[in-house]
């Protein structure tokens, strides 16, 4: 089995305006995996994008505020932590690559006085200065004789900073500063940034929306944390631009093992990306498996919907199919199955019970009372109602 990242169990979020409470999310259960790619995928909505927050805790409060669950990351509750402990957490542990950079890269600051604020705010960085010196005195005795008293000096200055690296002393602000940028130019291009040591020194508006995708997650990738949320990072780029983006987050998975959570309603991108995922409507998870098994064979009567409503190159349509009736209200979401107003295999049960995570194949969990056993038996006995 792979080990477990981060469990989140039973998950709920509200948000509480003046029309009602907002049920954005309820009693939400998903498992990432160590090394793997997860996507969350559904309609506008549906609850991803505050999925992602909550993780984060930044959920904006009010009106917003999770009402009940745990997010454990490597069996620590994230929501037990205080403001304090999570400030450390983001970026360290937890990063997070938001839709629009322009909205969340400070347009006043370069590129790389924002990618070393966070290098300095969560790294150590004593053993990078003396490692800079180190390779900076090293640059000197490869020019001069190297039998010279001035080679002897700085041969016996490198050993002296190698002893001191067991316990580094505390740097000049001027040195952190400067290892901080180096890191932030090899952050940039692990990113495959074009000229990272030019763009360091340029400002957002001059970049081109790759550029600045490419940006952002550099700043998400600075501390190596162990999880990447990619909130519809390629949403605002052009295809050729999305395609880059998603190569380089699977090189990069690759590269620095973490895991990755993918926030998106693009099912290609699921399907070109992602190991494993999760089905999302009405802030609830319908279902959880394997990308290929998704595919392959979906359960839910929502994502059966939504894999006939993806226009088929071999087939001829003249009209695509669509999931008939509305979104329903998170105010006033409807009882039982929040999908059952809209099921065309709707039996009493579903009007009245939520129903609970089945595991009808191995590793393959829906959230539909049609494959709870006894359930199934009576809406076989049914007639009339088309099969999926």
């Amino acid at each position: 089995m792979p080990e477990i990242l981060m469990s989140i169990r039973n998950l709920s979020t509200y948000f509480y305006t003046y029309s009602g409470v907002v049920k954005a999310l309820e009693g939400v259960d998903l498992e990432i995996y160590k090394r793997e790619t997860l996507g969350l995928v559904g309609e506008t909505g549906c609850g991803k994008s505050v999925t992602a927050l909550s993780i984060m805790q930044l959920v904006p409060n009010p009106p917003g505020r999770i009402v009940s669950g745990q997010i454990l990351l490597e069996d620590e509750d994230l929501l037990k932590k205080s403001e304090e402990m999570m400030r450390k957490i983001r970026g360290a542990k937890i990063s997070m690559v938001f839709q629009d950079p322009m909205t969340y890269i400070n347009p006043v600051l370069t590129i790389g006085d924002q990618i070393s604020e966070v290098i300095l705010l969560h790294q150590d960085l004593r053993k990078e200065v003396l490692a800079m010196k180190i390779e900076e005195l090293q640059r000197k005795l490869e020019k001069v004789d190297p039998t010279s008293g001035t080679a002897r000096d700085f041969k016996s200055k490198i050993e002296e900073l190698d002893k001191k690296m067991i316990d580094p002393p505390k740097p000049s602000k001027s040195d952190v500063k400067k290892a901080a940028l180096k890191k932030t130019i090899e952050t940039l291009k692990l990113v495959r940034m074009p000229y990272p040591e030019r763009v360091v020194k340029q400002y957002p508006h001059e970049l081109s929306g790759g550029m600045r995708q490419r940006a952002m997650i550099a700043m998400a990738l600075s501390c190596g944390p162990s999880l990447l949320i990619a909130d519809e990072a390629t949403t605002a780029l052009d295809v050729t631009i999305q395609a880059q983006i998603l190569q380089l987050l699977n090189e990069l998975k690759k590269e620095i093992g973490a895991s990755i959570l993918i926030i998106t309603h693009d099912l290609g991108i699921v399907a070109e990306m992602c190991d494993r995922v999760g089905v999302m409507y009405a802030g609830v998870v319908v279902e959880y498996t394997g990308t290929k098994a998704l595919f392959r064979k979906p359960l839910h009567p929502y994502t059966q919907g939504l894999l006939r409503s993806i226009p088929k190159l071999h087939k001829e349509m003249e009209r695509l199919e669509i999931i008939p009736g509305t979104v329903p209200n998170l105010i006033y979401p409807p009882p039982g199955c929040r999908f059952h107003p809209r099921c065309p295999y709707v039996m009493e049960i579903c009007k009245k019970e939520k129903p609970p995570m089945f595991e009808p194949e191995e590793g393959h969990f829906v959230a539909c009372y049609l494959y709870g056993q006894s359930q199934i038996e009576d809406w076989r006995r049914c007639q009339g109602q088309r099969r999926f």
